[in-house]
């Protein structure tokens, strides 16, 4: 089936309201119905799914708490308030069991249904889905059924606005009810994040926080704990106008807790969560990260950080490997939707190095300083492949030269990791001297495996430093050509081997692909253009002589 002039196209979900003329709730339904949201039509006449559009309600399998019918789907879209989230729960479940839920299944997105960047998690078996509290105003249930064993089913319920739930994702925002506005009275919310597969410990940030002081926290308050429930160990309990300071677990669970009294209440708060590969922090000379799930599609709704800490005096160059995100918008042209920034040092507010989305194959890139952040959001659709990059430290040192010698001088501090023979100039035996505080080479330029070349018509002598990072059977040789332009007595010096060698290749290959597929496709529009050149000029001609004959005519008449 077709879908319909208005429904999205990769890229353009977003839009699609808008260009149907509405906006809200009843839009977004009607306009889910069309789009095929709600799925296939159920097979055997079985009436189920469709647009729950009440601010709380109720839906269960088809015949619950009968058998469920066979080879049936069915497809509940929730759409409330825009500006509203969704509490879903369920009070029984007992479906068709298999270990990875490939017979009798049902899904919960974090969004329409279909698109696997919102995805929250698939479910069989006796064991109920956890409360899922939305990251927006829509939520998605899919429920299927194949031709085998059918049972009981599930029921569930929804209600907007209701705070807490179960958070999964591997990030997201959490805010206390109504916020920005002051929060009711007597109010109770636990948000249990983790438990979705992610790994490692979470890290909360508070952006925003003003709750009732009072001594002790004894009015209202928010209180975090080490777990998924109150009796874990408690990491803190806060309360007034100060924000809370950045937490970060010791296991993949952490319960925030808030409640409020009966009387005199705040602005609320508004937090950010981050878990396992989507917050990270590197402080090897070198390394590798990928966009979370790399290769397979990355989730919607995110916002992840790697932060990149080297020793002072370093740089760090970073490789793109491979990248394919949401592509650019074709209303302004830039990376509106999903795409990945790299700042200069340790925060957003640092200079932006780049931003980039779609296939682009980014060149390499240097930071100004030994710290650099990469940046990833996504949003509520359209998830692709992700990326994945390495990352090589650019040792510190100074070079310089005379008409006949280098002077190479690293700080000791830098690479106080290494002995003095695992740094060297052309070959092992020129080996660098501890001076001091630093590693020096003082070499003349006919030795150490220098020679003389010809660049841009100028005389240069070159050689390369090698720096040996490798432990044990791993080799790890970082290697720097080293330039003089002796008449001027001017020095450089460039990183020309870092990462490993074989992920490098890999990115080039990549990218030549990409290139060779431009190529072919602006040889193709060549093509086709001088074909259409030919058929302009042929008019041209033939228009030009009938002319002629015209004019001819006329004189001998």
């Amino acid at each position: 089936m077709t879908a319909p002039k208005g429904c999205s196209g990769a890229g353009e979900g977003r839009f699609a309201c808008r260009r149907m003329g509405c906006a809200g709730a009843g839009c977004l339904a009607a306009l889910a119905v069309l789009c095929g949201a709600l799925g296939d039509a159920p097979s055997r006449g079985i009436k189920c799914g469709g647009v729950l559009s009440a601010p709380s309600g109720n839906f269960s399998s088809p015949n619950f708490p009968g058998l469920y019918p066979y080879e049936t789907e069915c497809t509940w879209l929730i759409v409330v308030a825009e500006g509203s989230s969704v509490l879903l729960s369920f009070s029984h479940f007992e479906l068709e069991y298999h270990a990875a839920c490939a017979y009798d299944y049902l899904q919960v997105y974090n969004g329409a249904a279909r698109d696997r960047g919102n995805l929250l998690g698939t479910f069989c078996g006796r064991s109920p889905p956890p409360t899922f509290s939305s990251a927006w105003h829509v939520m998605a249930v899919v429920f299927r059924s194949d031709r085998h064993v059918a049972k009981h089913g599930f029921a569930a319920a929804y209600q907007k606005d209701a705070c807490g739930g179960q958070l999964t994702g591997l990030s997201g925002e959490i805010t206390s009810p109504r916020y920005p506005e002051s929060y009711p009275n007597d109010a109770e919310c636990r948000w249990s994040i983790g438990g979705g597969g992610g790994g490692g410990p979470l890290t909360l940030v508070f952006a925003d926080f003003q709750v009732e002081g009072g001594q002790g926290c004894g009015f209202d308050y928010v209180a975090l704990f080490d777990g998924p429930t109150a009796a874990a160990p408690r990491l803190g309990r806060y309360c007034g106008s100060a924000r809370p300071p950045r937490t970060v677990s010791s296991a993949t669970h952490l319960l925030i807790l808030f409640k409020s009294d009966f009387n005199i209440g705040g602005r609320g708060f508004k937090a950010h969560f981050y878990s396992g590969e989507c917050q990270e922090v590197f402080t090897t000379i070198k390394g590798n990260f990928s966009s979370p799930r790399y290769p397979n599609f990355y989730p919607n709704n995110l916002k992840c950080q790697w932060s990149i800490q080297l020793p002072p005096g370093y740089r760090i160059k970073v490789f793109f490997l491979d990248m394919e995100l949401e592509g650019r918008s074709s209303l302004t042209g830039g990376c509106d939707y999903d795409h990945l920034a790299a700042f200069d040092g340790g925060a957003e507010n640092g200079s932006l190095l780049g931003r980039w989305c779609g296939r682009e194959s980014p060149v390499p890139v240097m930071s100004h300083s030994n710290q650099l952040l990469l940046v990833l959001h996504t949003d509520r659709n359209t998830a692709k492949r992700g990326f994945s990059i390495a990352y090589v430290g650019v040792v510190p040192m100074n070079v310089s030269c005379t008409r006949t010698d280098f002077h190479i001088q690293i700080p000791v501090q830098s690479l106080a990791q290494l002995e003095r023979n695992r740094i060297y100039l052309g070959t092992p035996s020129c080996a660098a001297q501890v001076v001091g505080r630093n590693f020096k080479i003082h070499t003349r330029f006919d030795t150490c495996g220098t020679e003389s070349q010809k660049r841009n018509n100028t005389s240069v002598i070159v050689s390369t430093l090698y720096i040996d990072f490798s432990v044990g059977d791993q080799e790890d040789i970082h290697q720097y050509e080293v330039q003089c332009e002796p008449k001027r007595k001017e020095a450089s010096v460039t990183l020309i081997a870092g990462p490993d060698p074989s992920r490098l290749s890999q990115a080039e290959n990549l990218v030549d692909a990409q290139q060779r597929e431009g190529g072919a496709t602006d040889a193709r529009e060549i093509k086709s253009q001088d074909t259409s050149d030919i058929v302009f000029i042929s008019i041209c001609i033939l228009a030009g002589l009938l002319m002629v004959i015209a004019v001819v005519g006329l004189v001998l008449l």
